[in-house]
């Protein structure tokens, strides 16, 4: 490869309490909260709306409560604070379906919650908005300005060009883990999952589905909610298609295609996921491209697919994509804890969380015990060797398994909570850096945030 050198370049600079790179799922819930905790917040994001996975991928969020289902216990919402005030906010606005329980396969999520994806990106922009957070979309972070093992701002790149923002707390919510790398943070890339594209679908009926999978033996679990202003309508259905034929299967799975689906319209698919394994990881910016046309030409084959498979489809068309290849994980950071898939399945509660969990997403294999939760530690979102700097979502815990419940969305959007409220309180009591900050201060302040903790007074324990 060639090279230049760049030459310096004097750029303008703003200055905040708190930084967060990324506008992704867990990025929104961080900046809400510091906001709300009186921190000048600044929120970075590459695209020109917020939301990240949550938003493109169309899924159901279905984690707010504990595992209740095959084991016949309590069921308890364990995700509560900003995440289900928003989840209020959006079933209101009319972008989501509530909390609905799966039916016939609830040993694996008990609870079904759809969104409209549009509408979605529409109440987590508003939401920053009131608190007054500074979104700064269509920006992407192009370097990190660092002194010693502080990161002390971001250079940014818009259309209006190079700004630096400096700030005294910072928070990668990239998904990539973008500042991280750049702040030259210790990480790994495991390339050890799938990416996806997902597209919604007109012109194709639930209810036909979801006859075609019963008639067929191929039902694996629905859920019903309300559907264009109806209760009581089918808005998740998901199938087995090699019940159906081995052809069928043997095609789907050449393409990578999901059969589940969620909505929230008549007539319409909210999502049908295709899956992709990159050869190399997705921060390679020319195998990234590769599968970005990868995943579009398994569009066009899933979309024929469909056509020819589930009645009255024969019209069916894409609708929507998302911009770009949502992933499930491109860098691991390191931080202070790692998190075992063991500690998870034993309903491990720490002395230091900062919120408890119940879903792991290779159920039935695994799951935590007794219908139960865990906690998910502080030190877990600490960047190792750098002093103010917390790391969120799918970058977090490199044992696999365990990385199979901390990285979905409802952990992710818990997670942005817990990282805002502490970096806002950093601020606040004039510490240099995110080990400084007593947990007492951190669980009161996330308490207050209407933060459920599914266990004693973490503090209390021994």
């Amino acid at each position: 490869m060639d090279f230049i050198i760049r030459p310096e370049q004097k750029v303008s600079a703003r200055q905040y309490d708190v930084a967060i790179a990324g506008g992704g799922t867990g990025g929104v819930f961080a900046a809400i909260a510091a906001a709300r905790a009186g921190a000048k917040t600044a929120l970075i994001e590459s695209k020109g709306y917020v939301g990240g996975i949550a938003a493109e991928g169309g899924c159901g969020l279905h984690s707010f409560f504990n595992l209740w289902a095959p084991f016949g216990v309590e069921k308890r919402m364990v995700v509560r604070g900003i995440p289900e005030e928003f989840i209020q906010r959006l079933y209101q606005a009319g972008g989501c379906s509530g909390h609905n329980d799966t039916l016939m396969r609830a040993e694996y999520d008990s609870d079904t919650l759809c969104v409209d994806v549009e509408i979605y990106k529409y109440v987590a922009l508003d939401m920053l908005r009131e608190a007054g957070v500074h979104v700064m979309l269509n920006t992407v972070v192009a370097d990190v300005v660092m002194e010693g093992d502080r990161v002390a701002g971001i250079i940014t790149q818009s259309h209006e060009g190079c700004e630096a923002v400096m700030a005294k707390m910072f928070i990668d919510a990239t998904g990539y883990g973008d500042l991280c790398a750049r702040a030259s943070a210790p990480y790994t890339e495991p390339n050890d999952y799938s990416c996806a594209n997902s597209m919604g679908v007109g012109g194709i009926d639930i209810d036909k589905y979801y006859a075609f999978m019963r008639d067929n033996g191929a039902l694996r679990e629905y859920a019903r909610g309300p559907r264009d202003g109806r209760f009581n309508q089918l808005i998740r259905v998901d199938g087995d298609w090699s019940q159906i034929s081995p052809e069928l299967k043997a095609e789907a799975e050449a393409i990578g295609m999901a059969r589940v689906t969620t909505t929230l319209h008549d007539n319409y698919f909210m999502f049908i996921k295709l899956n992709y394994h990159m050869p190399k990881t997705a921060t390679n910016r020319d195998a990234l491209a590769d599968a970005e046309f990868e995943l579009r030409s398994r569009q066009m084959k899933a979309i024929e697919l469909l056509r020819k498979t589930v009645p009255g489809a024969a019209n069916a068309f894409i609708a929507r994509t998302a911009p770009t290849i949502t992933i499930r994980r491109a860098r691991c950071i390191e931080c202070e804890y790692d998190i075992t898939n063991e500690e998870i399945l034993a309903g491990t509660h720490y002395s230091d969380e900062v919120f408890s969990y119940g879903f792991h997403d290779m159920a039935p294999r695994f799951q935590v015990k007794d219908g139960g939760t865990y906690g998910l530690p502080y030190r877990s979102m600490v960047v190792k060797n750098r002093a103010n700097l917390f790391a969120i979502g799918m970058m977090i815990t490199s044992d696999h398994n365990a990385h199979m419940s901390t990285r979905n969305t409802v952990s992710c959007m818990a997670m942005g909570q817990a990282a805002g409220t502490a970096a806002a309180l950093c601020v606040k009591n004039g510490l240099g850096g995110v080990r400084d900050l007593p947990y007492t201060t951190l669980y009161d302040a996330l308490k207050l945030g209407g933060v459920w903790f599914d266990a004693e007074v973490p503090y209390k324990k021994a």
